[in-house]
């Protein structure tokens, strides 16, 4: 090889950087973030602060793993937040035995209501994204106009059912999965990885994750091959369904209260942990260990503008500008790509 081929092979080797830097760059950031942090507040990286981050996230992350199968899909689900808020309710309900003077349940007091109101909030959360799914994939309405009116809907109902107020005051059982600790571990952060993991595995290591990526990338291709895309469509708003019903319960577990509020802004915080993690809202790029980073990044983030006495105002400034970055990457990598 002659010397002249040099220079052009050199002047390659930065470029080579850029595919690199997307793979990686939601770690890297999430890196630099926590080092800033511990050198302006050194408290940040205590255990303590920790684990409290983690239980922070854990519930939003376990929506954000449902949302990620979404967006693989080219699609968006708005209505999450409501969604949790409902779920939370009817759990309440649920393990409380009813509503007094409007609705009697025989689950209420029994030993194992914990399992009913939980199983009673993932169903509900289930059918409502299910249900969505259908006008999105049967009926071609756009997923935004679909999940946008869902979120006033189920925002609507939770309004019903606690009739503008809190239900609270539930047993110690039914507590233990939102304030509850297996050695040093929260509970939700336990139920977080456990989400995390079978997701993952669905995701990346069965036909259906293919499938996912496959309609994300090219839905007609895919309906080409013989995918059922339609089915495979409400299924992943099915799944987010399932995410939000089980945030919900967790939700109420970990404040002792659900009420019709509960929930607000949630679908930002989900959206903005998918994104960030490397899932394109062009559908067929992504993955469930990129959300989980995603999902700590913006933990250690409003974690650590609490610690810095930021304000609320400017740390929801911050997150949107990062979700604005982060679509604005995922448009240069594309353009690079091709």
């Amino acid at each position: 090889m002659s010397l002249a081929s040099s220079p052009p092979l050199a002047r390659q080797r930065p470029a080579n950087l850029i595919p690199l830097l997307a793979r990686f760059a939601p770690l890297i950031f999430l890196l630099l973030l926590m080092a800033l942090f511990t050198f302006l507040a050194p408290r940040f990286l205590s255990s303590l602060n920790l684990f409290n981050i983690l239980r922070q996230v854990s519930i939003f992350g376990i929506v954000a793993v449902g949302m990620t199968f979404v967006i693989l899909t080219r699609g968006i689900d708005l209505s999450i937040g409501a969604l949790i808020a409902l779920a939370g309710l009817v759990a309440a309900v649920v393990t409380k035995g009813g509503i007094p003077g409007r609705l009697e349940l025989t689950a209420g007091g029994a030993p194992f209501a914990w399992y009913w109101s939980a199983l009673a909030a993932i169903v509900v959360g289930g059918v409502a994204g299910a249900l969505q799914g259908v006008f999105v994939a049967r009926l071609s309405v756009p997923a935004f106009v679909v999940t946008l009116g869902g979120m006033t809907i189920f925002r609507g109902l939770a309004l019903i059912i606690g009739n503008g107020g809190p239900i609270s005051g539930f047993d110690e059982s039914f507590g233990w999965w939102g304030r509850g600790m297996v050695g040093a571990v929260p509970v939700p952060v336990i139920v977080f990885l456990v989400v995390v993991v079978i997701a993952g595995f669905v995701l990346h290591s069965t036909r259906y994750g293919r499938s996912v990526y496959a309609i994300g990338s090219n839905p007609e291709a895919a309906r080409l091959c013989g995918l059922n895309v339609n089915r495979t469509l409400i299924s992943v708003y099915a799944l987010t369904g399932l995410c939000a019903g089980l945030g919900g319960f967790l939700l109420a577990s970990r404040l002792n209260s659900a009420e019709a509020v509960a929930g607000n802004q949630y679908e930002l915080n989900v959206i903005a942990a998918v994104v960030i993690g490397g899932t394109s809202l062009y559908g067929g790029t992504g993955s469930i260990a990129g959300t989980v980073i995603g999902t700590l990044l913006i933990g250690v983030l409003l974690n650590g503008l609490v610690i810095l006495n930021v304000s609320p105002y400017v740390q929801q400034l911050l997150i949107g500008a990062i979700i604005v970055g982060a679509v604005t990457f995922d448009i240069f990598i594309k353009k690079y790509k091709r």
